[in-house]
């Protein structure tokens, strides 16, 4: 069946803001620039600042939705469902995993390449997997089994990859263990977050620019008010600003101030954030949760080009293999096997119902996905 060209702008639409949204992230953390009190010229690393702009990006999806439902409710037939009453707290802990999971990520950009980034965060699927086995009772077949297997190979080659990539270019191999560490500390914090989605958002059928955008007002609330102490918490050398502590957001602002170009990074992830979040809910409704997949991959691979092509990193013949080994462990984890086996056998596919299972049950991928 030929996709329609809405359908194509919504692929394209989701392809692009979710490229954008890890670029622009380490292109901000690329500048350098001088901060308050006439310190020196020093890099942008400011994750958690960073982090409360993309829930503020998050947070403008209720915005659009309340705005839908304006709309919605000037026409003769109103189209969008009366919404069902609901607790919003229920998205206060899902809220939380993905505000920690976030900003541990950001923390960990900093540390290795966007492309490497973005390929170690198919580490989700090995803990959604597991999690879904021991506190939601489903039971995964032999080719989930198999998909989280492989994902796990793909993941030792990402990481070797990235070692060998740094070393060429001499950068501490420590500090790009350490992030690489991280990122896949964070997809367990994000399988959390996916299982407490399931177990308690959905089955309120709450809408789903609805459920991104209480989340974010919920992440961008704590974690604002969150920035006063971080301002006063000394963290050493993990601190990269001049004070050495958490977070310091004054000189995240006197950057910007004699760095005009690092707003336009932030405001790139912050607009991406938002488009990413709706072209992905769209493109699982008119189209379907693998084609959803299938375009986050994709992404992995638009985000290493434009990295090889700004001389972010080196080209590694080992990455290749790594997201080839991680696109498998994903297609095996959903499913996308079984119509190929039944081509070749010319048969419909027979798989049970757990083999045509997506992460959170065909068409219910986390509420936002990109965090």
């Amino acid at each position: 069946m030929a996709w329609t060209r809405y359908q194509l702008l919504l692929a394209a639409l989701m392809l692009l803001t979710g490229s954008i949204n890890t670029l622009s992230a380490k292109w901000a953390d690329n500048f350098s620039a001088a901060g308050c009190r006439g310190t020196e010229e020093h890099p942008f690393q400011h994750p958690f600042l960073q982090a409360v702009g993309m829930f503020l990006g998050e947070f403008s999806c209720l915005v659009a939705f309340y705005l839908l439902m304006c709309r919605d409710r000037r026409r003769a037939e109103p189209i969008l469902a009366t919404a069902q009453p609901f607790n919003p707290l229920l998205f206060l802990p899902p809220a939380l995993c993905d505000m920690t999971g976030t900003s541990i990520m950001y923390v960990a950009l900093n540390m290795t390449s966007a492309s490497s980034f973005q390929m170690l965060r198919g580490a989700v699927i090995i803990f959604t997997g597991l999690l879904s086995v021991a506190f939601l009772g489903r039971k995964l077949v032999l080719s989930q089994w198999l998909g989280i297997a492989v994902t796990i190979a793909g993941l030792v080659v990402v990481g070797l990859a990235d070692l060998l990539n740094n070393q060429d270019e001499k950068h501490n191999l420590s500090e790009v263990i350490t992030g690489d560490l991280l990122i896949i500390m964070a997809q367990v914090i994000v399988a959390i977050q996916m299982v407490l989605e399931e177990k308690f958002v959905y089955k309120h059928d709450v809408h789903p620019l609805r459920a991104v955008g209480t989340e974010g007002l919920f992440g961008f609330v704590i974690l604002t008010l969150l920035l006063i102490p971080m301002y006063f918490i000394p963290a050493g050398s993990f601190g990269g600003n001049p004070r050495h502590v958490l977070e310091d957001a004054l000189d995240a602002f006197c950057q910007v101030g004699r760095q005009p170009l690092i707003v336009l990074a932030l405001l790139g992830n912050i607009s991406s954030i938002a488009f990413f979040n709706f072209a992905g809910i769209s493109v699982t409704k008119e189209i379907s949760a693998t084609t959803r997949m299938v375009l986050d991959s994709l992404r992995t691979v638009v985000i290493w080009a434009v990295s090889l092509a700004v001389g972010w990193e080196v080209f590694h013949a080992l990455q290749i293999l790594g997201f080839l080994i991680l696109l498998a462990g994903a297609a095996l984890y959903n499913g996308l096997h079984q119509p190929l086996l039944a081509r070749l056998a010319r048969r419909p596919p027979a798989g049970t119902p757990g083999e045509q299972e997506s992460l959170l049950h065909g068409d219910r991928m986390p509420i936002n996905a990109d965090s």
